[in-house]
């Protein structure tokens, strides 16, 4: 697979943006849409944290942005989790939906006007292909990932994403608790 890691980010936030408006517009859907959609967020995002956060903050110079992404990963974690468990036809789930919808917008915002951008000022064609394999496999691994249940590699690769220091010294419910922060 030659494929650009930039253009796999965005071709995921289009989809995650066509599986919000789904399940907006047809609520007898959900039982089947929101499993889809936890997958797809959860494997994404976990695969961005471990693969490509660190590169856009070592090799495009986005430290600030990545930590900032990674905050947002949390929250939209967070929500989706919340999502998961709410009754499809209850105003909970339609209020839940409403929150992460907000949420993912403004990281998809913001990162396809910070940081992508800049990975593709600063990597050359075939380090952004390169990343795009290994972005793809690491997302693949991932699509089983529930919300909220991410195991240590995860947290790890989360907190050093977050700038958090010491990290690597933590338990998994250190690194939880200090990511909750």
């Amino acid at each position: 697979m030659n494929v650009d890691v930039v253009e796999l980010i965005t071709e995921d936030h289009r989809e995650v943006e066509r599986l919000f408006e789904e399940l907006k517009s047809a609520p007898r859907k959900r039982p089947l849409l929101v499993p889809v959609l936890a997958a797809l967020l959860t494997a994404h995002s976990r695969a961005e944290e471990a693969e490509v956060y660190p590169v856009a903050r070592t090799e495009a110079g986005e430290a600030d942005e990545v930590a900032h992404g990674q905050e947002e990963h949390a929250q939209a974690e967070r929500l989706l989790a919340r999502l998961v468990e709410t009754d499809h036809d209850s105003d909970r789930f339609d209020k839940v939906l409403k929150e992460l919808v907000e949420a993912v917008t403004h990281h998809v915002e913001e990162e396809e006007s910070t940081v992508l951008p800049r990975m593709r000022e600063h990597l050359d064609d075939r380090r952004r292909a390169e990343l795009g394999r290994v972005f793809a496999a690491s997302r693949a691994r991932h699509l089983g990932d529930r919300p909220g249940e991410a195991g240590k590699p995860e947290l790890l690769a989360q907190a050093r994403n977050a700038g958090v220091s010491g990290a690597s010294a933590m338990t998994k419910e250190e690194l939880a608790e200090q990511l909750r922060q």
